[in-house]
């Protein structure tokens, strides 16, 4: 093997330097077009989005804690996702476990409701400890988001201190789960601190959007005051997923929830048709989850309640489930 020779590669090169000198100016200028100038302008205009695209799931809350009779039920009606409440974590004991039960089902873990996260400096260890727990567990049942609810202070009204806490605080929970490939949606809710549209402006204002985003519930949106599908164009870099739901209000009861109870889709005042056009409008591209609380006419069971979503949904919106 011959051994480099620095001094004889430098004189080698100096001499083809001088050699290229004594060339006409021509014949160098020929050699550095011999491909021609590369067109750049394809490169000014951006890569546009992504066409629209809702895949479509079914909540198990309908069905009170009974979550293998609900992913029974979600999958014989023809759902392909689910999400599930926290009390799956004690019934099914891994996320393992769960995911097996699943894939028989040919359902997909889109959510877990991982419960309330609480500002109380007291207990901040322990609340981001629990969830980041239900987090792990949610990645081990194949799922992709974690939903939260804050919990609004007892015996004393909000102020805007309130927000910010929970927005630092959501930002913390959603560095705790990245790394387990689990996202972070924060859900607006009747009852909590992000009841109003206004309260969850500043809620989300205080949120790094790196770590945690918006669980857009368009039922719970439009009780607290606010039009959901003006919701999904303001936050449409900031939407994770959706609850697809809907809401009657009730002629005045003794106190404020008994004045609006959840209904199957069609079956309430939320302008769900304006909802999916704000969707299209902004490309959104992932999951909707219909969602009722409880069966409003006892008379029927869940998964009949599931068949009339699903019809709404199929028909009067033109989606495929």
């Amino acid at each position: 093997m011959n051994a480099r020779n620095p001094r004889r590669e430098f004189l080698a090169g100096m001499g083809a330097l001088a050699g290229a000198a004594a060339l006409p100016g021509g014949w160098l200028a020929a050699r550095e077009n011999l491909y021609g100038r590369a067109d750049l302008s394809y490169f000014d205009t951006p890569i546009p989005p992504g066409p629209f695209e809702l895949h479509i799931g079914y909540a198990a809350i309908t069905w009170g804690g009974n979550d293998r009779q609900a992913i029974e039920d979600i999958a014989a009606v023809g759902f392909p996702g689910i999400q599930i409440r926290s009390n799956s974590v004690q019934e099914f004991g891994s996320g393992a476990a769960l995911r097996e039960v699943l894939e028989k089902h040919h359902l997909k873990m889109v959510a877990l409701s991982s419960g309330n996260l609480s500002i109380d400096p007291a207990i901040e260890s322990s609340e981001i400890d629990k969830h980041v727990a239900n987090a792990k567990f949610l990645r081990d049942a194949g799922g992709l988001y974690l939903q939260v609810i804050d919990e609004r202070p007892k015996d004393r009204a909000i102020v805007p201190a309130d927000c910010k806490r929970l927005g630092v605080l959501l930002t913390e929970l959603g560095k705790r789960i990245v790394d387990l490939g689990v996202q972070l949606g924060y859900h607006n809710h009747m009852g909590a601190m992000g009841e109003t549209p206004e309260a969850v402006d500043q809620i989300m204002e205080a949120v790094d959007p790196r770590y945690a985003k918006l669980e857009l519930d368009v039922a719970h949106y439009f009780q607290g005051g606010g039009d959901p599908a003006k919701a999904v164009e303001k936050y449409s870099d900031r939407l994770l997923f959706l609850h697809l739901k809907d809401v009657e209000r009730l002629p005045g009861g003794p106190d404020r929830k008994q004045s609006y109870r959840f209904v199957e889709l069609g079956r309430g005042s939320v302008n769900l048709p304006a909802v999916l056009d704000a969707l299209r409008k902004i490309n959104f591209r992932g999951w909707g989850i219909l969602e009722l609380d409880a069966v409003p006419d006892k008379a029927r069971a869940p998964k009949e309640s599931a068949i009339i979503s699903k019809k709404y949904v199929e028909e009067k919106l033109g989606l495929t489930v």
